[in-house]
């Protein structure tokens, strides 16, 4: 009998950040405010019984440059900062997951979408069954047999995943995982302040 392992990996930046801003305000006794953290958690149980994984990891970015930043001096450079009752979240969120058992992965001169890829492509070649999880559409590169993505989407505060493997890409952009990153390069990309190819 061959035992199939599942591993789940989340892009904890993405999904804190839909949560902060798909549920309403709420906050402890002390003050601190919690929306972001119960939308975190709440998702991610969700996705712990539909999965069923031997292993989770949660990837979190720096707040440091990264490579990328070395490379284009534009980069991210119309990103405003992080609402303060968003970043106060964070590290309450790292913690409880720690004293949870989960696993946080960080990487300085990194993001966390390098780290999800790195874990992904490793596992899959190992034969290992990869769920990543994350609002950044640019992990639809990473798509494979063994590689699904998984992307939240949240409507009148119930939060759905919408799953793709490399026939979900192509039905969608008509291009297959490898050409999305040439159809991005040609787009380019304003949330990150990434000139396209002008028309396109």
């Amino acid at each position: 009998m061959v035992i199939q392992l599942k591993f789940l990996v989340l892009d904890g930046n993405s999904i804190l950040n839909r949560a902060f801003y798909g549920i309403r305000m709420l906050s402890n006794k002390k003050g601190q405010m919690t929306n972001g953290i119960y939308g975190f958690i709440s998702t991610m149980q969700k996705l712990l019984n539909e999965v069923n994984p031997d292993a989770v990891a949660i990837a979190f970015d720096l707040p440091d440059p990264t490579f990328r930043h070395e490379m284009y001096e534009g980069y991210k450079a119309n990103r405003k900062k992080m609402p303060e009752d968003l970043a106060s979240q964070v590290p309450v969120l790292k913690e409880l997951l720690t004293a949870l058992g989960y696993k946080i992965i960080m990487l300085k001169g990194y993001e966390a979408d390098d780290i999800l890829g790195t874990i992904a492509k490793e596992s899959a070649a190992k034969g290992i069954d990869v769920s990543i999880v994350s609002g950044d559409r640019d992990l639809l590169q990473l798509a494979d047999e063994h590689i699904k993505i998984r992307i939240p989407k949240t409507k009148k505060g119930v939060t759905e995943v919408e799953d793709y493997y490399p026939e979900d890409v192509k039905k969608l952009y008509g291009v297959t995982p490898l050409e999305f990153i040439e159809m991005k390069a040609l787009m380019g990309d304003s949330s990150d302040n990434i000139p396209g190819a002008p028309g396109i």
